[in-house]
């Protein structure tokens, strides 16, 4: 085994762009459950806007339009979701898991003329003579402009919960979803926006992976990513530099992985498929105990469906 082929510079940028589709997911589930309601639709709503922003680059050769495409894509799906657990009061977790087997089937449907397609290519921004400095060129200045957004989300995410109205307003919706009613509060309306938002966000970071990370359409190409993102919401206890972090971790786990493999270290790749899902397990067991909610600092409302009284 010869680590010394592994680059560190390398493996840094790497592991943010790993990251990346991760992180935006997580980032949108984030404040969805902020607002008290959990979705397990994530991984369905990625791979929409995977095939979708996908379809859409390719027809127009514009990336950005692709990229745009799946944010309405996976906007639109996670509408679904709001309608059926917000105003016909479905069951959240069994619409949530209904949600991603829709995406899978839907995806691979639509995708299945796509196959083999090379998209266009989305450039990475130019900083100039910045791009060209050793080590923190290649890892701060070498990135498309989807590295920087998903870190400008999390950034307004995190000031807009803590530092203004309708961040408070959601929270306290999360928290408590009958006393806000009482407060005047629009508890519905606070979810579906919600709901939409983290839709947009799985969706834009499904495109990511199918325009900029692997670039190419594969059925079920996500991957374990969206149940990934939904994880590491619970274990960042909802805040939003804690999913930053990681996203980053988790993204450096898999660009390791690979490197060491490259390097003559022999990792078994079922260990990797497997992690999402006993991931997944454990999630839902947190979320299905009290005295687990309470130690996570999870939000009080945090999947219970809203009766307005009266």
């Amino acid at each position: 085994m010869d680590l010394s082929s592994i680059n560190p510079v390398v493996l840094i940028a790497s592991l943010m762009v790993a990251a990346t589709p991760i992180l935006l997911a997580a980032i949108g589930e984030l404040v969805v459950e902020k607002s008290g309601v959990l979705n397990l639709g994530v991984e369905g709503m990625m791979i929409v806007g995977a095939v979708s922003g996908f379809a859409i680059a390719v027809t127009t050769q514009n990336p950005y339009l692709g990229m745009l495409a799946a944010i309405v894509a996976g906007a639109l799906v996670a509408l679904i979701f709001a309608a059926l657990t917000q105003l016909l009061m479905a069951n959240q977790v069994a619409s949530g898991l209904a949600l991603t087997l829709f995406g899978l089937g839907f995806s691979a449907l639509v995708g299945q003329n796509y196959v083999g397609i090379v998209p266009p290519r989305t450039p990475k921004l130019d900083f100039g003579p910045l791009t060209d400095l050793p080590v923190v060129g290649r890892i701060i200045f070498g990135h498309d402009i989807l590295v920087y957004i998903s870190l400008l989300i999390v950034a307004a995410t995190w000031f807009w919960l803590n530092k203004t109205q309708g961040g408070r307003v959601l929270r306290a919706v999360g928290e408590n979803h009958d006393s806000a009613h009482a407060l005047g509060y629009k508890v519905t309306r606070v979810r579906i926006l919600a709901i939409m938002f983290g839709g947009a966000c799985a969706g834009l970071g499904g495109a990511y992976l199918s325009l900029v990370r692997v670039p190419s359409w594969t059925e079920g190409m996500t991957a374990g990513a969206g149940w990934i993102a939904l994880a590491l919401v619970v274990f960042a206890s909802w805040r939003p530099w804690r999913v930053l972090a990681g996203a980053y971790l988790f993204g450096g786990i898999m660009v390791l992985q690979l490197n060491l493999q490259a390097a003559g270290f022999r990792i078994p790749v079922e260990y990797l498929s497997m992690s999402p899902y006993l991931i997944t397990i454990v999630v839902l067991v947190i979320m299905s105990s009290s005295r687990g909610r309470r130690s996570m600092a999870a939000p009080g409302s945090l999947g219970r469906s809203f009766h307005a009284a009266g």
